[in-house]
């Protein structure tokens, strides 16, 4: 399966290297005072605009809100961040086929205005007063130095980031910095997928997810993907792997969709929100983002079906291993040549030891030196 993905998730970190090169983060707490619809969909466009990495996201998020940002509004970053993000569309598309695709830019923002309506009515104003003193303390959760880079100031204009040698190293810098992010969600992913494809019998998955009852399956499907998705330790894009073969299984459509968005309620996350703004927000966190997951994939499930959107067939192609010379082939050669140019670069414009003082804490001073050397 790594072989079939290869030339895709390499272009999709490539655009979202470019992205991230283009966009400033460094004034969201500026942008993002309140929870208006202005402050709302300005998160959703930037998080978008994002690396799909997990911990990475809840770290920029906690960072800004410590800066003044609003809290529901740091929380639609976050989610757009992971799960509206170009590389994990790309990814989808490739793997899985159109729908799914469609579904993450459909259901992501459908996930965020039903947060939006459960923070209004269940968010208290002294719960988010205790979340800030506590975020005030600093602690550590992962991936801190990466928020850092992401949050610096850009110079000059997009057109300059885009087409400067400048710019270009910042881009090789990014996409090396998106690949230490998420390699090893990638590979976890990866090994589980082929694992269970290999290990666990057509059968088990059908009885699991109710496959003979499509009334049933579909009710079913939601309910379950988030917590598959929180027993199996992966986020973001390492999660795709996995629908893939849950998808070949019989879960439901909506039972996918609840999946891929359930990067947010891993085991490892809940905790580091428990970090950043304590235990009583950590389980409202956990619960909120639950619900919007299920209720956006029933909504989801409902729309595509009703425009016939839904594959008839479960076909995602998890476990072909031969090696011919195909468009695939073709592919992965040019994402190769293009990868490695970029971490050529990376290499001879002191990445590694941007990443080392990302790791030590300072890497926001030291990729500016960098850029101004």
């Amino acid at each position: 399966m790594g072989w079939e993905i290869l030339w895709g998730l390499i272009l999709g970190f490539t655009l979202s290297a470019m992205v991230d090169v283009l966009v400033s983060k460094a004034e969201l707490q500026r942008m993002l005072p309140d929870d208006s619809a202005g402050s709302l969909t300005r998160a959703t466009l930037v998080g978008a605009a994002s690396s799909s990495c997990s911990y990475a996201a809840v770290a920029i998020a906690r960072s800004i809100f410590r800066k003044g940002a609003d809290f529901t509004a740091a929380m639609a970053f976050q989610f757009a961040s992971t799960n509206l993000v170009i590389e994990l569309g790309v990814l989808l598309v490739v793997l899985m086929g159109w729908s799914f695709g469609a579904a993450e830019f459909i259901g992501g923002p459908l996930m965020i205005a039903l947060l939006v309506v459960m923070f209004r009515l269940f968010l208290r104003p002294r719960m988010v007063e205790e979340a800030r003193r506590q975020a005030a303390k600093g602690l550590r959760g992962s991936m801190e130095g990466h928020a850092g880079m992401a949050t610096m100031a850009k110079q000059g204009s997009w057109r300059d980031r885009l087409t400067s040698a400048e710019g270009w190293t910042s881009i090789s810098h990014f996409f090396v910095m998106n690949w230490s992010m998420l390699w090893k969600d990638i590979a976890v992913g990866l090994l589980i997928s082929g694992t269970l494809g290999a290990l666990v019998p057509a059968e088990f998955w059908h009885a699991a997810f109710f496959a003979d009852s499509p009334l049933l399956s579909k009710l079913w499907g939601p309910v379950v993907g988030p917590l598959i998705a929180l027993a199996s330790f992966t986020c973001s894009i390492g999660n795709v792997p996995l629908a893939a073969v849950l998808w070949n299984g019989g879960i439901s459509f909506g039972g996918v969709v609840a999946f891929i968005f359930g990067d947010l309620i891993i085991l490892p996350i809940l905790n580091i929100y428990r970090k950043y703004y304590g235990l009583r927000m950590a389980a409202f966190l956990g619960m909120t983002f639950y619900l919007a997951m299920v209720l956006a994939a029933y909504a989801v499930e409902l729309l595509f079906s009703g425009l016939s959107w839904v594959p008839e067939t479960r076909s995602a192609d998890v476990g072909r291993a031969a090696f011919s010379l195909d468009y695939t082939t073709v592919l992965n050669v040019l994402a190769l040549v293009l990868a490695g140019w970029l971490y050529a670069r990376y290499r001879r414009t002191g990445g590694p030891e941007m990443m080392r003082a990302m790791e030590e804490g300072d890497g926001h001073e030291h990729h500016e030196a960098m850029q101004h050397g």
